[in-house]
């Protein structure tokens, strides 16, 4: 990953330690973040509040009461969460009429109360409706592992894994509804973990496809997101605990993953298997007819998260906001129209009869181990210019990782090496339903065993 930056555990034992104060490390980060040279990252600093916010936090240590390893420490949300008395756009011009939220989304109130100091607002895809990252109201934040020619940053989550990947802050919180938290986290080359759907409250939290949706931190390190988790749900310590790679039990999905996958990027991602069996771990290559029969369905009845994305903003896509939209978010959302209602009750149908079939060829004891994308970070410019390339680019991306969105899985997106033109590569770890504690405490042990080849 990119040098420069900090993760919350080296900021936690500098400001536990009383080498760092809360608001020397408030003001650094705002002032990183308004004198970066990409002003597309952030789409709102909270500066009133994060100083606040910070003084609160000296004030505790002072007196010995420290909220524990969380005080202190900046995080960034993603333009979907609803910050009190900021107007939360979700990466759109016609939000931005809306008026301020008037409370903290429910987790917002989690992490402040873990003693975290907001620092702003993430740039994403308008209505988290790509895969991408690019925004022509707000602009679209450079990956930071670009060389000359800039490269996606990913999305939808897009400002959040630019931000930690460029060391501004250690922790971003985004959400997930095909891979918007996996995607920006691989491209970036940094750690990017969605829950199970409904693991955290998402009271406060503008929807895309309710029945996808889920949350997460983007970071440094499994370990931070693994406190932040545990704060997100209200809980003071973790139960996630480090597993053993030996006899680990990890499963190749060969089916659709690996599907016109960039030689780099199988190249990283097997050198990353191969360490892990060194280490121990017991790998078994299957095909799933499941997801294949997925893709069949999307194709005859409409994805889900379409049908969805459309019921949701019907109004504003059949009006006269229409035209101040992303006309490349107004077309796909406007495929939602297809689905009818018949056909939308047998996708929830359909989903829940594969879930239940997955969950008999995948062991209790096993998780599955692939390439969080088929291929690195694409180069903007054509993206900007033509719709055909950016069809064609989203629906790849998106490929891998909306696979765990509809068979309800967690996952957990590691930087595993660099492929093509030196950008990172992801490894995705995923799990059953409700496997996240396991889930996170095998990522330790699979980060620790493929963490030195990814710098």
């Amino acid at each position: 990953m990119k040098k420069g930056g900090q993760s919350l555990a080296q900021l936690a034992v500098q400001i536990q330690g009383g080498k760092l104060d809360p608001i020397e490390l408030a003001e650094r980060t705002l002032d990183a973040i308004e004198g970066h040279q990409d002003p597309a990252i952030f789409t709102c600093i909270t500066r009133d509040r994060a100083l606040a916010e910070a003084q609160a936090s000296r004030r505790r240590l002072r007196s010995g009461r420290s909220l524990g390893c969380l005080e202190g420490i900046p995080v960034a949300w993603k333009d979907l969460f609803d910050l009190e008395g900021v107007v939360t756009t979700a990466g759109s011009r016609v939000l931005a009429r809306e008026a301020p939220a008037g409370a903290d989304a429910t987790v917002v109130t989690n992490l402040r109360a873990a003693g975290m100091v907001a620092v702003g607002r993430t740039n994403m895809s308008e209505f988290a409706f790509s895969g991408l990252g690019l925004n022509p109201h707000y602009g679209t934040p450079v990956n930071p592992h670009s060389g000359d020619t800039p490269r996606l940053p990913g999305g939808s989550s897009s400002g959040a894994g630019v931000a930690v990947a460029a060391g501004l802050v250690p922790v971003a919180i985004g959400t997930d509804t095909g891979g918007s938290i996996r995607i920006p986290a691989a491209f970036n080359g940094v750690v990017g973990y969605k829950a199970t759907r409904g693991r955290y409250s998402m009271e406060g939290v503008y929807p895309l496809s309710r029945s996808l949706d889920s949350l997460g931190p983007l970071c440094r390190t499994v370990s931070d997101a693994i406190w932040v988790d545990a704060a997100m749900r209200g809980q003071t310590t973790p139960l996630a605990v480090r597993a053993d790679l030996r006899g680990m039990k990890l499963v190749i999905p060969e089916t659709i993953f690996f599907d016109e996958a960039e030689g780099g990027v199988n190249a990283a991602f097997e050198a990353a298997v191969e360490r892990l069996v060194r280490r121990g771990a017991q790998i078994r290559r299957a095909r799933f007819s499941l997801f294949s029969e997925l893709f069949a369905l999307m194709a005859s009845h409409g994805p889900l998260v379409s049908a969805e994305a459309f019921a949701l903003h019907r109004m504003r896509l059949t009006g006269p906001d229409a035209a101040e939209i992303d006309r490349r978010v107004v077309a796909r959302a406007r495929l939602g129209e297809n689905t009818t209602m018949p056909k939308y009750v047998e996708i929830l149908s359909a989903r829940n009869r594969m879930i239940a079939e997955l969950s008999n060829e995948i062991g209790v004891d096993e998780l599955l181990v692939s390439p969080t994308l088929p291929h690195v970070a694409p180069v903007i410019a054509p993206l900007l210019e033509d719709d055909d390339a950016f069809v064609k680019t989203n629906a790849k991306t998106l490929r891998n990782t909306l696979i765990g969105n509809f068979f309800d899985w967690c996952g957990v997106s590691l930087p595993c090496g660099f492929g093509d033109a030196g950008m990172p590569v992801g490894l995705l770890l995923s799990g059953l339903a409700n496997n996240d504690d396991r889930l996170l405490g095998a990522a330790l042990a699979v980060e620790d065993a493929i963490s030195g080849f990814s710098e």
